[in-house]
C-alpha cells in the first residue's frame, strides 16, 4: 500500500527525485508522507519546506536533521506514541499543539510524517489524525473526513481513530486563532466594532411591505 512519486530531473546527471513513501498534498503549502529516507532528501527541497511536524517520541535522526538545518527547515516534534498492545489513546492536548502549528501559514510549506519504518503503520493513524482534525476546522462534513482517513488508512484503519476524530473539539482551537489574526492584524475591540458598522452601512435597507 506504500506510494511514492518519482520524478524525472532536468538536471546534467540525468537523475531523479524520489518522493518519500506515502506522499501527498493535503492542502496547498501542507503535505504528508511516511518517514523521509536519505534518497528523498531531493525532492524534499523542490518543495521550499519551513517546517516539519513530526509525530512521534523517538529521537530524530542525525542525517535527517543535518539536512533540515543545511535547508532552514525548522521542525516540531510532538511525542505521540504509538503502541497498539495495549492500545495508546491520542492525546488531545499534544494534537491541538500540533494543529497549532499546522495552520499557522508562517511554518508552510509543512510536511507531516512520523518514524522510520517500512512496516511501521502508525504513521497512517497519527498522521491521519492530525489531517482529519484538520479538516474539522477547515468545516469539512464528517462523512467527508472519515471517508478521506479511511482511503489513506486501507486496511490498517482503527475505528477509535474515528472516534477521536469524531469527538475532537475544535473549539479552543478556532478561539486560538482568532485571536491570532486579530493580533496581527490590529483588529482590536474597537476595530472590530468599526468593521462592523461600515459593513452594515453597506447592506441594503429592508423594503416596507405594501399593504
Amino acid at each position: 500500500n506504500s506510494m511514492c512519486l518519482i520524478m524525472e530531473t532536468d538536471d546534467h546527471d540525468g537523475g531523479v527525485l524520489v518522493s518519500p513513501s506515502n506522499f501527498s498534498m493535503v492542502e496547498d503549502g501542507i503535505y504528508r508522507s511516511g518517514f523521509p529516507q536519505p534518497e528523498n532528501f531531493a525532492f524534499l527541497t523542490t518543495l521550499n519546506l519551513r517546517s516539519i511536524i513530526y509525530l512521534c517520541p523517538e529521537p530524530y535522526p542525525e542525517e535527517n536533521l543535518k539536512f533540515l538545518e543545511a535547508n532552514n527547515i525548522k521542525l516540531f516534534q510532538f511525542g505521540i506514541e504509538g503502541k497498539t498492545d495495549p492500545p495508546t489513546p491520542m492525546p488531545k492536548d499534544t494534537v491541538l499543539d500540533a494543529l497549532k502549528v499546522l495552520v499557522d501559514v508562517r511554518n508552510h510549506p509543512i510536511l507531516i510524517h512520523c518514524k522510520r519504518g517500512k512496516r511501521d503503520t502508525h504513521d497512517l493513524h497519527r498522521t491521519g489524525c492530525l489531517v482529519g482534525c484538520l479538516r474539522k476546522v477547515q468545516s469539512w462534513c464528517l462523512s467527508s473526513v472519515l471517508e478521506e482517513y479511511q482511503k489513506n488508512a486501507g486496511l490498517k484503519w482503527r475505528q477509535r481513530d474515528l472516534k477521536f476524530i469524531e469527538t475532537f473539539d475544535i473549539v479552543s482551537l478556532r478561539q486560538c486563532l482568532l485571536s491570532i489574526m486579530y493580533r496581527y492584524h490590529g483588529y482590536g475591540f474597537k476595530r472590530r466594532r468599526l468593521l462592523y458598522e461600515e459593513e452594515n452601512v453597506q447592506q441594503p435597507k429592508p423594503q416596507a411591505a405594501l399593504v
